[in-house]
């Protein structure tokens, strides 16, 4: 009989999260399931009971789902894991808005219920590959969950950007920088800086220009199957690309970001038939006294 794994990731400085932790290994190793930690969380919390690995894509490879406690920069590093495996991941919310969580902290038990009878369903959410190109030569190459953003280094200049798409100029843009995203991204980044909330189950790709000083500045919505690409002018300041908010790197004057729809998916487990309307609902407390639905 095969083993059942879990990998549990947590962010363990929070008392409230590192508890929680705690018990979810618990149960799961209870009832027969190994559980995977990395090995400084596993230190954290104090853990003995589980398989410990290194922080690297391995320690999801085998497992049946990563468990994720945690808010979405918690989800954020465990998508890493998750998708370099091809396992779906599962957050339970123990932040703040949490919009990639699929529960919230007090159906923890529920969840580990659903967990351990494999009562969930996986649905597929669309990344973005990125490569930095400086004259012509790969610099690097990069992926992201939410968005990239290509934004000013320092506060002193603004960003001088040209944008194109699908091989063709757009526009220039002065000012904070710009930021790409998926439709699962549109609640993160791209919602802070004006643009729109998409559901995620649309394929498309987001382009919303930072605080550019414009005649023609508005967010876009363009093909899940179109190329963007945003050039760093030496007018300007050199600039800084951020994937996910997580993995970094500085762009000089010159560089060329493309960006286009993911080779893989992540996945995401789902315990809840909730239609995305209600999550925007309760997420952001929007007000919906007086609807009395549709009428027959």
């Amino acid at each position: 009989m095969t083993t059942r794994s879990v990998l549990l990731l947590s962010h363990t400085g929070r008392p409230v999260i590192a508890s929680a932790a705690r018990h979810a290994a618990r149960r799961l190793h209870q009832t027969g399931v190994e559980v995977r930690v990395l090995a400084q969380e596993a230190r954290d919390l104090g853990l003995t009971d589980v398989q410990v690995h290194d922080d690297a894509p391995e320690a999801a490879l085998g497992t049946e789902l990563v468990l994720v406690l945690g808010g979405d920069g918690t989800i954020l590093r465990a998508a890493e894991l998750a998708r370099a495996a091809a396992v779906p991941l599962l957050g339970v919310n123990l932040g703040r808005v949490g919009f990639l969580a699929e529960a919230e902290s007090e159906d923890l038990d529920v969840t580990l219920d659903r967990v351990l009878d494999r009562d969930y369903t996986v649905e597929q959410r669309q990344t973005l590959d990125v490569q930095v190109v400086l004259d012509g030569a790969p610099l690097a190459t990069g992926w992201a969950l939410n968005e990239c953003s290509v934004e000013k280094a320092s506060r002193e200049r603004m960003l001088e950007l040209v944008v194109e798409i699908d091989g063709r100029p757009l526009s220039r843009w002065g000012g904070d920088g710009v930021v790409a995203a998926t439709p699962t991204g549109s609640t993160a980044y791209a919602f802070s800086a004006g643009g729109p909330v998409v559901w995620p189950t649309v394929e498309a790709l987001l382009v919303v220009p930072i605080s550019a000083h414009a005649l023609f500045a508005r967010p876009l919505v363009v093909a899940p199957s179109s190329v963007v690409a945003v050039e760093v002018l030496p007018s300007g300041a050199t600039g800084m690309l951020a994937c996910d908010g997580r993995r970094t790197r500085p762009l000089p004057h010159g560089t060329r970001v493309e960006v286009r729809r993911g080779a893989d998916v992540v996945l995401l487990a789902r315990i809840q038939d909730r239609p995305f309307t209600d999550t925007l609902v309760r997420k952001f407390a929007l007000p919906v006294e007086g609807w009395r639905g549709a009428r027959d």
